[in-house]
């Protein structure tokens, strides 16, 4: 190695020092932009000739560029439910637009990738971030919940239509000794609630006690049920009120005489508004029988149906009671009366798109007016063996290349974060503290030349 050499070899550190500072300058200028991943430089040394050890000499620099999209920046709330951050691995699956014709938006084909969250709504409904590339995943039908098709979500802001009620779903504990007005909740059968009749058929067909003597000592020996809103087709509101009577009180066998089970049985009103006297009340239809332990034996089914559940004049059609396995039991209760645990039910009346949500699993959820919380969409989030291998676009894209991998789709561990955003992983002062590094290393660089210079010219004057 002679003095042009060395000339040559500070000539190759100006240049990797100049591609450092040129990889600094660009990260401290996106400390602010969202989801920016700094670029850092690595540097490797070239070694010209091949020599001995005991005459090889350092060589020249390169300098390439490592990639931090693995290193996660800090999350920033914001006041935008649309805006989304991964915590973990992971990148948004993002399309670019074409253009527009005859009023619809075109999108180029295949997949980029971003760790930019900051996604809204445009005109048209679509998420798009502040980089300009649209978020992709799959539509769900907002009733069924199934999956429509898959690219550029489109938010809808159709009004969605009325569910009609077909399933209550319900758990709760019947008390073992009923708190009834009654003097005794634990008479026989026939003067618990007055007459055996009321029963459930062994056919199921309901029984309505509709005689005012009846009904009032119906109320006075039962305690309040279910209450609560159903929907018609149409979405109009139906109150329906419901009451438990305890119509046998189980025995343990005695001599010839079988052991008998604790029986439910549970009633609705036939009018929303309820008087003492003035609504009839209408057998559900079937028994709810209790072993002494206070476990539903029978029925054996996680659910009943109660048939042409009519208030007033509007007719429900038949409606499935939910209760689950052990939903339903009959333990001992100090207070005497029903606990609820679970009581609602799947009918909505009509309503308007109010606000967007993201959920940590990555689905667009929709709130309506009308109290309901749907999914719009699945988001697509995909996962690559090493994310340090793509290559880096405009805007905060990255497209697959070889040495990435074949883009895998799932969160893999990953959570959606909603209503936050990934802020730049460049670090400000460890910028500053490479910028000084470079400035003295690029300083460095041409005192070599200067002296490698003088050198030369020390050389010439001996030839004058």
């Amino acid at each position: 190695m002679d003095v042009f050499t060395a000339m040559q070899t500070a000539v190759s550190g100006l240049k990797a020092q100049a591609f450092s500072l040129d990889n600094i300058s660009g990260n401290i200028a996106n400390s602010q932009t969202t989801g920016f991943k700094r670029v850092d430089t690595s540097f490797v040394d070239l070694v010209a000739e091949q020599q001995t050890p005991s005459r090889q000499v350092a060589g020249s620099v390169a300098a390439n560029s490592r990639q931090t999209t693995t290193v996660q920046g800090n999350l920033n709330a914001t006041d935008i439910g649309t805006n989304m951050a991964l915590n973990g691995e992971g990148f948004f699956a993002v399309a670019t637009k074409s253009g527009d014709a005859n009023g619809q938006s075109n999108f180029a084909t295949g997949d980029s990738y971003t760790r930019r969250g900051d996604f809204a709504l445009d005109k048209d409904g679509y998420l798009v971030n502040g980089g300009g590339a649209y978020l992709k995943g799959s539509s769900l039908d907002p009733l069924t919940g199934q999956a429509t098709g898959e690219g550029p979500i489109k938010v809808s802001n159709s009004i969605i239509p009325a569910h009609a009620t077909t399933t209550i779903t319900y758990s709760a504990n019947l008390p073992k000794t009923p708190a009834t007005s009654a003097a005794d909740a634990n008479k026989p059968n026939s003067e618990l609630i007055g007459d055996s009749a009321w029963r459930a058929s062994s056919t199921g067909a309901q029984v309505k006690i509709s005689d005012p003597a009846d009904i009032q000592k119906f109320v006075a020996t039962s305690i309040a049920g279910p209450a609560l809103t159903a929907y018609t087709p149409s979405g109009g509101p139906v109150g329906i009120q419901m009451r438990w009577a305890k119509v046998q009180n189980g025995a343990a066998a005695n001599g010839a005489t079988p052991a008998t089970n604790d029986i439910w049985n549970l009633y609705y009103a036939d009018k929303s508004t309820v008087s003492d006297s003035g609504t009839s009340w209408v057998n559900a239809g079937t028994d709810f029988q209790f072993n002494s332990s206070g476990q539903l034996i029978s029925p054996a089914s996680n659910a009943v149906t109660i048939p042409a559940l009519t208030v007033g004049d509007v007719n429900l059609g038949n409606v499935q009671l939910n209760y689950g396995s052990g939903g339903l039991t009959a333990y001992t209760s100090a207070g005497g009366t029903v606990t609820t645990n679970t009581q609602t039910q799947d009918g909505y009346t009509s309503g308007t798109l109010t606000g967007l949500s993201i959920t940590t699993d990555g689905k667009v959820s929709g709130t309506y007016s009308n109290g309901n919380t749907i999914a719009l969409a699945n988001i697509k989030v995909v996962q690559f063996t090493n994310s340090d291998g793509l290559k880096a676009n405009s805007n905060g894209t990255y497209q697959q290349t070889l040495e990435s991998g074949t883009a895998l789709v799932g969160l893999n561990g990953t959570t959606v974060v909603g209503s936050n955003v990934e802020q730049s992983n460049t670090d400000i002062a460890g910028e500053f503290s490479k910028m000084i590094v470079t400035q003295q290393a690029y300083s460095a660089n041409t005192k070599v030349i200067s002296t490698a210079q003088d050198m030369m010219s020390a050389l010439i004057n001996i030839i004058r």
